[in-house]
């Protein structure tokens, strides 16, 4: 997720490394499901310093998406992940009681070939909020 090459949709070089240094440094474990026990799915926790977010990534087919909680680390990793793959057809934001397992909200980027573009967020919220991961 932390692959080296031009920062994506417009992001500052030094603010790119910044995140990308970041991205080297996430702590990656399992995340537990309802019950305690390892979840079965794709669903994993990063840490960073003092801060940890819930991600889970699906795929069907060519599709990808990417949810996480809707903090500073959280957006990291969706920015990480666009510098891997380029920018999502879409963006979302998901409110706490639609989002189970996001008990704070989450974050999404759709990467399809159809479907609506753009999104209720942007890139530009993403670096904003994505900067308080790099204390």
């Amino acid at each position: 997720m932390t692959e080296a090459g031009p920062p994506p949709l417009g992001i500052d070089p030094g603010l790119w490394a910044r995140f990308r240094d970041a991205g080297g440094r996430i702590a990656w474990r399992a995340a537990s499901g309802r019950t305690g026990a390892p979840d079965p799915g794709t669903a994993r926790i990063a840490h960073l310093h003092d801060e940890e977010a819930r991600v889970e990534a699906h795929r069907h087919g060519a599709d990808f998406t990417l949810t996480v909680d809707s903090g500073p680390v959280g957006a990291l990793v969706l920015l990480l992940e666009t510098g891997t793959r380029g920018p999502p057809r879409r963006w979302e934001t998901i409110e706490a009681p639609s989002a189970p397992g996001f008990p704070g909200g989450a974050l999404r980027g759709i990467w399809s070939r159809r479907g609506p573009t753009g999104g209720p967020i942007g890139p530009h919220d993403l670096v904003e909020l994505a900067r308080y991961a790099l204390a």
